[in-house]
């Protein structure tokens, strides 16, 4: 099972730095992967609707005639309802959302994983390391694995079968 500080080890070995074992360790690698770890992580998975960050939840209207977004939605893809700020307006007792919420490592399919170990690379690389040369390298890295694993994730989706379309039945 994956955790936060095993997918920060992978990131400093990408590096040539010790893993760490824990966020509470006492050294630099540690404190920096404390202090990054989750904005970078939310930031990733905000760049693509990655399938196993994507679910649908109904909401319910609260006291206030509203519809909370849960804090665990980092994006709302798809609403029937106008989105002001942390809620969302409609005229209906319950609205269904599409959304891109925040998802614990252990869930990371291999793919994203990959590429999270990568970025994570990327943003220690010039505070631990300071070289210019590998960043950019972790740049050009990160840039190829990424779009690799939005191609393997666009994939995982069954395809979809046309039954009927007229230009199909034309042809036949």
């Amino acid at each position: 099972m994956l955790t936060k500080p095993d997918l920060c080890s992978m990131a400093l070995l990408k590096l040539g730095e010790q893993p760490i074992q824990s966020f509470q360790d006492d050294t630099a690698s540690a404190k920096l992967a404390r202090t990054l770890f989750d904005s970078v992580i939310d930031t990733l998975l905000l760049q693509h609707p990655w399938h196993f960050a994507t679910t649908e939840i109904r909401l319910i209207k609260n006291s206030n005639n509203e519809f909370l977004i849960p804090a665990n939605v980092l994006r709302v893809l798809k609403t029937d309802g106008r989105i002001l700020g942390n809620s969302i307006q409609s005229d209906q007792d319950s609205i269904l959302i599409n959304a891109i919420i925040r998802v614990a490592p252990e869930f990371f399919p291999c793919h994203f994983t990959s590429v999270a170990a990568t970025r994570l690379a990327m943003e220690f690389c010039l505070p631990l390391q300071g070289d210019q040369t590998l960043f950019r390298t972790l740049v050009s890295l990160y840039e190829t694995e990424l779009q690799t694993a939005k191609f393997i994730d666009s994939t995982m989706a069954p395809s979809t079968h046309i039954d009927s379309f007229s230009l199909i039945n034309a042809r036949f």
